[in-house]
């Protein structure tokens, strides 16, 4: 007779394991020793059955491999979760057998309390903290500091750290919690304005320049913009960097406030009285000056006058040979004599003419400015002919016709406020006439009457002499008719 152990344990397993398939049931908890363990998951022997315990079923945290909380031989109790219709594959898990970590979570996160946990994920837009196993809250990038311009979270925080935060927002539906951690530093945005009133002057240091600006930082976390257009009263700045450098402390003055979007409108010029208001009378319409050239642009040349002004001459209005550019003629830093073609307040722009200059000059001074400038083999009749004058006689006629017309329109309207003077005055006049005849015929109608009978008497009287006339003249007639027979 020969006997195999081997053969009744495998018999005695064949038993229990139809036993445990014929009793099996989803949500049925049972007993199981780990058998395997690998990095998506645990193999568990639940008694001659295998099931597999994933590894998103161990815990409701976050788990990175099987070995941080299971051991082989070790044995735990599990909830059957599925199973084929065959039973050769049955889904376990273990964090089912736990409460849900997100059942009454508000409750125990309300809104604006204080929290801790730690660190244990970091993105480029935020870091993930742990509160309790299964429930993880966001510090976005932009709740990690008032003050500092973090690029990164990994500036200020670390995996594995450990953090108090304030619970800015909670969506149990999306299983989300929002934290903060400037929210438990006070806010310097509180009482910007008593702080920075508009039109206060105060000192900052320049922290970034962009293409249509300059960044300001006044204090820690507050930060302002001088747009390009307030840097200077006189100056055509195409780039901040021109005036200006990263670090540079500068004075401004607080032009606006919108603390709902964090905005601070600062200005440079403005710390400064505005020069147009003098300018306008130094560089009215054919004054003349002498300027630098300041640099070339495609349409004519900038020239920086006195008092730091910029101006601008055409291409048209400055001399050069038939098919050159200022650019190649002239150089930068070279002093140029000029007049004033065109001023425009509003708009902070003077135009010159280097040519309207010299019509007004002597031969002589023309022709010294070309031998100065190398334009020596250029005559003014050539000049003229290659920069045609009459086009600057048409604009010089213009500008004259336009100061005439300045010039009669307060006449004009002094004239016409006489004449309507006048007319009024000669219509007060006219209506006390009528008042006055008005006020004779109401007091004196009677003595109307009488006038009137007497005119009609006068008439009849008339009427008859005329009648009686020709039988007199006739009577007469026949007096010496019968005096000469």
């Amino acid at each position: 007779i020969v006997v195999s152990s081997r053969a009744l344990i495998e018999k005695e397993l064949e038993g229990k394991r139809k036993e445990i398939l014929e009793t099996l049931e989803k949500g049925q908890v049972r007993k199981g020793t780990v058998k395997n363990i690998t990095d998506f998951g645990v193999f568990i022997d639940l008694g001659g059955v295998d099931g597999l315990l994933h590894i998103t079923d161990l815990s409701w945290g976050r788990v990175n491999h099987p070995s941080e909380l299971v051991k082989l031989d070790q044995e735990l109790e599990v909830m059957v979760l599925d199973f084929n219709e065959n039973k050769d594959r049955i889904s376990l898990g273990l964090k089912q057998l736990q409460p849900h970590p997100w059942d009454n979570v508000e409750e125990k996160y309300p809104v604006n309390s204080v929290v801790k946990g730690r660190v244990v994920s970091i993105t480029d837009y935020g870091a993930f903290v742990e509160l309790e196993k299964g429930i993880e809250g966001l510090i976005h990038i932009s709740e990690m500091s008032w003050s500092q311009h973090i690029k990164h979270p990994s500036q200020i925080l670390t995996v594995g750290q450990e953090v108090e935060a304030m619970v800015l927002n909670v969506e149990p539906e999306q299983k989300k919690i929002s934290l903060g951690l400037k929210q438990l530093e006070p806010d310097p945005w509180e009482n910007i304005e008593e702080r920075y009133p508009v039109g206060s002057i105060h000192k900052g240091i320049v922290r970034n320049i962009t293409q249509f600006g300059v960044f300001v930082e006044l204090e820690e976390g507050i930060d302002g913009l001088v747009h390009i257009s307030d840097l200077s009263w006189t100056r055509k700045i195409q780039h901040p960097s021109e005036i200006v450098k990263r670090n540079d402390e500068m004075e401004v003055m607080v032009l606006g406030i919108n603390r709902e979007e964090r905005r601070i409108a600062l200005g440079h010029k403005q710390i400064e009285p505005n020069p147009w208001d003098t300018f306008e009378e130094e560089y009215k319409v054919g004054a003349e000056t002498t300027g630098k050239i300041a640099r070339f642009v495609d349409k004519g040349v900038i020239v920086t006058l006195p008092h730091g002004v910029d101006a601008f001459i055409p291409n048209q209005h400055i001399p050069t040979p038939r098919g050159k550019k200022p650019s190649e003629i002239y150089e930068e830093g070279t002093e140029i004599n000029a007049k004033v073609i065109e001023f425009d307040k509003e708009n902070k722009k003077i135009v010159l003419s280097v040519v309207n200059y010299f019509r007004d000059k002597e031969r002589k001074d023309y022709e010294e400015y070309l031998a100065k400038q190398g334009l020596a083999a250029n005559t003014i009749e050539d000049m003229i002919k290659h920069r045609p004058l009459g086009r600057v006689k048409k604009e010089e006629k213009a500008e004259k016709a336009q100061e005439e017309k300045a010039e009669e329109k307060p006449a004009k309207e002094a004239k016409k406020a006489k004449e309507t003077k006048a007319e009024a005055k000669e219509e007060a006049k006219e209506e006390k006439a009528e008042a006055k005849a008005e006020e004779t015929t109401a007091e004196a109608p009677e003595a109307a009457e009488p006038v009137a009978e007497e005119k009609a008497e006068a008439t009849e009287e008339k009427a008859e002499e005329a009648k009686a006339e020709p039988e007199a003249k006739e009577e007469e007639k026949k007096d010496e008719e019968k005096s000469a027979e």
